[in-house]
């Protein structure tokens, strides 16, 4: 029997999260999502995501501080994704430990490709979990 691939989407904005709710499931993905930096890290402890889609422009604690965080508890594949689209911004997710970069507006379709991508590579490298 086959499991579905958890996965943690976080962004500040309700329709967005809704957005890769309706993308992923009928995909076969079990989506949970955050609107904030500090629930994404409740639900990162609490049950460990396959991947985790995380957005950089969020209040409190943006996605870098929050990927710094995933790092540091975690070697799960993480794509960021933002309506920044300097290549600074680019730079700095890579340096920190992203895996993959999305800038809004996106295909939901290269969306999908992007999340089966960094799932196959992390399943057939055993896995993943805690550094």
């Amino acid at each position: 029997m086959t499991t579905k691939a958890r996965i943690l989407a976080v962004d500040d904005e309700e329709n967005i999260l809704h957005l890769f709710k309706r993308a992923l499931e009928p995909e076969g993905y079990s989506v949970d999502t955050a609107l904030d930096g500090a629930t994404a890290l409740a639900k990162l402890e609490a049950t460990p995501p396959d991947l985790v889609i995380l957005d950089i422009k969020m209040p409190d604690m943006n996605g870098y501080q929050v990927l710094k965080q995933i790092r540091q508890r975690s070697n799960v594949p993480v794509i960021m994704v933002t309506g920044v689209r300097e290549a600074v911004s680019l730079d700095r997710a890579l340096d920190i430990g992203a895996d993959d970069y999305i800038t809004k507006p996106f295909h939901i379709k290269e969306l999908i490709a992007r999340v089966q991508a960094k799932l196959r590579r992390s399943q057939a490298g055993g896995g993943v979990g805690l550094p």
